[in-house]
């Protein structure tokens, strides 16, 4: 009889294995919540803060927190010196962007070819990249060397400049922001290549045996076919590069220190001059905070034609 009432009695539910750790609307939040968290603190409170600095009359000479409004922001855009390193930041940003991209580009399609040691140069190819970027300006400062310059040399073996008017590469005006240009875009090069040969690599090879059977040639399958297919990654790349050289000193500072007459200073050179060596922390907070609408708009632009191809 017992056993015939058991076997009658309702089972109650198996347990289930799962725990409430193991839902998704509990697990979402969890792994999103750090992710959340070191975008606040490594960049909303520094945000915040330079906002914070930038209205007020702080410095280190007189930390005191008084509201100023707009006043250090008026005072910045009056200052001719911080008008023309506006201009160099955009100079310097656009000329390195170009010069990298086309190197990058070129030393992509040399490397698609097959040739000996084609592996050992895609590892070299990395090198302006890995070498610390004080180190390999230190030697870009002997190459610009007014006397023992390697350019100049080569310049006047091959009869190209006069003895007499030797190009002082890092002390005239105009020289200088090319010479900062060329560095920095040797160090985007390398990624450049990178971009351009994963963009290679993924245009279907049947597409462009068609174009050629079809009577395309070499720069119309580049153009009218490789660069459409690939062109999502280069803006990706562009997004990168403009944000990374916008926001970058250190090559600037390590060969001109903005010299000469400010005609290489950049938005970041300046500030850190005014905020950091200067101890105006207040107009040094409101400089750097002229790269944030810059970056915002070129971004936006820049993934609305993104979202555009890809539609």
């Amino acid at each position: 009889m017992s056993a015939i009432a058991e076997a009658a009695a309702p089972r109650r539910p198996p347990r289930s294995r799962f725990t409430t750790f193991d839902r998704l609307e509990v697990l979402g939040p969890l792994f999103i919540i750090p992710a959340i968290l070191y975008v606040v603190v490594l960049v909303g409170l520094p945000f915040l803060l330079a906002l914070y600095y930038s209205v007020s009359a702080y410095s280190i000479f007189n930390p005191s927190w008084t509201f100023v409004g707009l006043k250090n922001f008026r005072e910045v855009i009056d200052s001719e010196i911080f008008r023309r390193t506006l201009a160099n930041t955009l100079i310097f940003t656009i000329s390195a962007q170009i010069i990298g991209l086309l190197l990058g580009k070129i030393g992509a399609m040399l490397l698609m070819q097959e040739f000996p040691g084609r592996r050992l140069a895609r590892a070299l190819i990395v090198l302006p990249w890995a070498v610390p970027v004080s180190l390999a300006t230190l030697a870009w400062v002997w190459m610009f060397d007014s006397l023992y310059s390697v350019i100049n040399w080569t310049l006047l073996a091959a009869g190209l400049i006069d003895p007499a008017h030797r190009p002082q590469w890092l002390g005239q005006e105009d020289l200088a922001m090319i010479a900062v240009a060329t560095v920095h875009a040797w160090r985007l090069f390398p990624f450049g290549v990178v971009i351009f040969l994963a963009g290679f690599t993924s245009v279907p090879q049947d597409v462009l045996d068609a174009a050629t059977i079809d009577g395309a040639g070499f720069w119309r399958r580049n153009y009218q076919i490789i660069l459409p297919i690939i062109a999502p990654i280069i803006m990706i790349a562009v997004i990168f590069g403009t944000v990374f050289t916008f926001t970058d000193l250190s090559v600037v500072y390590l060969l001109t220190k903005g010299g000469p007459i400010n005609s290489t200073q950049v938005l970041g050179t300046l500030a850190f001059q005014v905020g950091i060596l200067s101890g105006d922390v207040a107009h040094g907070a409101a400089i750097c905070l002229f790269l944030f609408p810059f970056l915002l708009v070129a971004v936006i632009l820049l993934l609305r034609s993104l979202r555009r191809r890809e539609i």
